[in-house]
């Protein structure tokens, strides 16, 4: 039982680093003044993940992309969610 806690701590942290890595990406294509379209998608599939705290306080430390409306009100609740799905992983119901 013990090995399954390691390893959904460890997805957990993947998905993270995943989602913090992937606004990272973005900020520097756009402070090198790449004006490419930035894929929306991409950040609500790895919050919808797991990833959803990090995209959020991400967004905050680099101050990138805070006026996206979609951004801005999705992650709280992806959030909320996320731990709502952690917690019932982490007590062992897998079902809701």
């Amino acid at each position: 039982m013990i090995i399954l806690y390691v390893l959904f701590s460890v997805y957990i942290l993947a998905v993270n680093f995943y989602a913090f890595r992937l606004v990272k990406s973005q900020y520097d294509d756009y402070e090198d003044g790449k004006k490419s379209a930035f894929a929306d998608g991409k950040l609500f599939l790895a919050a919808l993940f797991g990833g959803a705290v990090a995209v959020y306080c991400s967004m905050f430390a680099l101050k990138f992309r805070l006026g996206n409306f979609a951004l801005m009100i999705l992650m709280p609740l992806m959030a909320v969610l996320n731990f709502y799905c952690f917690f019932l992983g982490f007590r062992g119901i897998y079902l809701i």
